[in-house]
């Protein structure tokens, strides 16, 4: 047996008994004979030695593309995009091209402003590959069919305004929900997820989520670990590394349907920058379109509001329980909702409602720019209406959650792979935006709902909108995502630089998470590297008894009981999430730029 291929025996064997398990086997020549499971084994799966008389040549998946040479130039035109999108129909993408149509014209003049800047660092133009798995194959039809019925739309804002955000930055896109087009895209052997693509991935990044991560891997066999570093995962609630690394989820009850995928927790991109363990994606805040005013008009009228509250809840099961909480809103705003109504369908709605139906995004930013007060119900869960509502001038209420919900106690989060506590609808809204834009309120309490509305009524609420929400800080991020983020190389990240690194203590049971927002600065998981070391707990004036490495979550960390230090020994187990009751967490803390959390002031 050689030495260099220790399983290839072992590989002959379980071929020679499954070789027509998948057709791509044969696809690529095997037949069943030992000569051609050999040469499959040499070829193409790079198990076995090659041939007599045969070169070893690189695997034809293995090769690298040519480089690309030619630099990202800011663009002044989505007429590439639309192009690219013009070929997927349906109401979802419908969504996403009237999204990128609406807000063209404040793209491009976010990117003059962006060519305009002298600190933006020149970038590498990306062949970018964008598939949401799903809107793809059977999933894609659910999702389409809830579209119409006023369904989640949140990611579908993200991918509108990240195919637009890409474009901009002068990448050059590909759009695509077919599971087809995605097989003939990278090469796909025909085969049921067995053996590697024919070809080379010629797309430097490829955007997706847990649906079409999931396709990639059916379509690319080995290809698929030596590509996963080039992926880039839309998960709108977040994965931690506890939840990521397979073996150590299942061994530490952290299994679920999602997760074990053993990518890089930065490469799972969030909705709102509540899992700093993952790069936080985002969206724009859309604005309403102004009618026409008179010049010396415009000013008063920008923040004037009728006295209407608008109910955030677009199906009638979001309104269960509900009735008492909006029947106090009711007694101080004229109250109105955008409740989809089936036809023919009796509303169940309370008879004070003036329900306008599901209306087209245009018209619901209208009416809530008239509006005074956006009522959250308590779900959906962490969308970005608050938000835009927030940038009209609305002020939130919303629920506050008591005991806080999590994967524990809620069917919504149970499977998530997160250990979030959510205290309220919108946890972005009330820590990193708060009073007087949005207001958290028990609504069991009908005197609480009561006096918080009062004094909504009794304040005058601008519009506002942080910069990570606004066309500008999404391009910077971005921007800096793909510049500095690289998951393809071995060496320790230099992104954000160690300049950046503010190391913390923590207490018993806390996370990084929590010890870093308590001094006002974000965990930086790249920065963890620098703090695993004995260095580290000696700048900090800890004294360690014993010190060891071990593959844990928790780690590095300081346990007082028997003073030990531990030291991480799994990189992808770096993690600002986990805490434990034994433990003293080692926090590599940053500052952040002003209502831009991703980056930091060094990080541009």
């Amino acid at each position: 047996m050689d030495p260099a291929y220790p399983v290839c025996a072992e590989k002959v064997e379980f071929l020679r008994a499954h070789w027509q398990s998948d057709p791509c086997y044969a696809f690529y020549g095997v037949d069943g004979t030992t000569c051609s499971i050999l040469t499959y084994l040499s070829q193409i799966e790079d198990f076995c030695p090659p041939r007599l008389g045969r070169n070893h040549s690189t695997l034809p998946w293995h090769q690298k593309p040519l480089s690309y040479t030619d630099k990202a130039e800011i663009r002044t035109t989505l007429g590439l995009l639309y192009e690219v999108i013009s070929n997927n129909s349906g109401p979802a993408m419908n969504f996403i091209r009237s999204r990128v149509e609406r807000m063209s014209e404040r793209w491009i003049q976010a990117g003059l402003k962006m060519r305009q800047s002298s600190n933006k660092t020149i970038s590498t133009q990306m062949k970018v590959l964008l598939y949401p798995g799903a809107l793809a194959g059977n999933v894609g039809q659910r999702f389409e069919a809830m579209v119409k019925t006023g369904g989640p739309l949140g990611e579908l804002v993200q991918w509108a305004d990240l195919s637009a955000c890409l474009t901009i930055l002068g990448h050059n896109l590909t759009f695509s929900t077919s599971q087809h087009q995605l097989h003939s895209l990278i090469g796909a052997a025909p085969s049921r997820g067995s053996c590697p693509i024919q070809r080379p991935l010629t797309f430097d990044l490829i955007y997706t989520d847990y649906h079409g991560l999931a396709h990639l891997h059916a379509a690319m066999g080995l290809a698929f670990l030596h590509y996963q570093c080039r992926f880039r995962i839309l998960d709108s609630f977040g994965t931690e590394p506890a939840f990521n690394l397979g073996r150590y989820a299942r061994m530490h009850g952290y299994k679920t349907l999602w997760g074990s995928w053993v990518l890089q927790p930065l490469q799972y991109m969030t909705m709102f920058p509540h899992t700093p363990d993952n790069s936080f994606l985002g969206f724009v805040s859309e604005e309403a379109v102004r009618e026409a005013v008179r010049e010396e008009e415009l000013e008063s009228d920008a923040y004037r509001k009728d006295r209407i509250a608008v109910i955030y809840g677009k199906q009638d099961y979001m309104w269960q329980g509900k009735s008492e909480y909006v029947e106090v809103i009711s007694e101080e705003l004229e109250t109105h909702a955008t409740v989809y109504q089936p036809p023919g369908h009796k509303s169940n709605l309370p008879s004070f409602i003036r329900n306008h139906g599901l209306l087209t995004q245009e018209h619901f930013l209208r009416l809530l720019r008239r509006a005074k007060v956006f009522v959250g119900l308590g779900f959906p869960y962490e969308g970005p209406a608050p938000i835009e509502a927030i940038a009209l001038g609305c002020v939130f209420l919303q629920p506050r959650f008591d005991p806080p919900h999590s994967s524990d106690n809620n069917d919504f989060y149970k499977g998530k792979p997160t250990t979030r506590q959510i205290s309220s609808q919108h946890p972005y809204a009330e820590t990193f935006i708060g009073k007087p834009h949005v207001r958290t309120v028990d609504i069991t309490n009908k005197t609480d709902v009561r006096e918080a509305v009062r004094a909504i009524l009794r304040t005058e609420v601008k519009p506002f909108n942080p910069r990570e929400f606004m066309y500008e800080g999404m391009l910077e991020r971005v921007h800096g995502y793909i510049t500095h983020q690289s998951f393809c190389s071995k060496s320790v990240p230099t992104w954000p630089p160690e300049s950046a690194l503010k190391v913390h203590l923590g207490p018993l049971g806390q996370s990084c998470v929590s010890v870093c927002q308590r001094s006002s600065h974000v965990c930086e998981p790249a920065l963890f590297h620098h703090l695993n070391n004995p260095a580290a707990f000696t700048r900090l004036g800890i004294s360690c008894s014993s010190m060891g490495q071990e593959v844990n979550h928790l780690f590095p960390s300081y346990s007082p009981w028997g003073q030990h230090c531990g030291l991480q020994q799994e990189p992808l187990l770096f993690s600002c999430a986990g805490s434990d009751p034994s433990h003293r967490r080692l926090c590599p803390c940053r500052a952040y730029l002003p209502g831009q959390v991703a980056l930091c002031p060094d990080c541009l």
